[in-house]
């Protein structure tokens, strides 16, 4: 299914709004690194790859940014262990 997925800017999150209900993924910058830090899908919507489908758009931004991401939720961390293709977006941790 396509979810219709946009960033917000404005309030540090990626969203999608599927009738009235709003599913999020929230995220702090700090400098070149992203930190993902809140992924919420109301119950109305869970089991649609909505969580995934969020995920997917902000490291999809993360790497057209050049931002090195820390994924402080754990649905983030899980997704990108999940998806090889991402490891490469993960911060270097010393």
């Amino acid at each position: 299914m396509n979810h219709p997925v946009r960033h917000n800017p404005a309030e540090s999150r990626f969203e999608c709004r599927l009738e009235g209900a709003l599913a999020q993924c929230v995220y702090r910058r700090d400098g070149g690194t992203v930190e993902f830090v809140h992924t919420e899908v109301p119950e109305a919507m869970s089991g649609q790859g909505v969580a995934a489908a969020l995920v997917q758009k902000a490291l999809e931004w993360a790497r057209a940014e050049g931002l090195k991401v820390r994924p402080l939720c754990s649905y983030v961390a899980s997704y990108m262990r999940r998806h090889p293709e991402t490891q490469d977006l993960l911060e270097a941790r010393p």
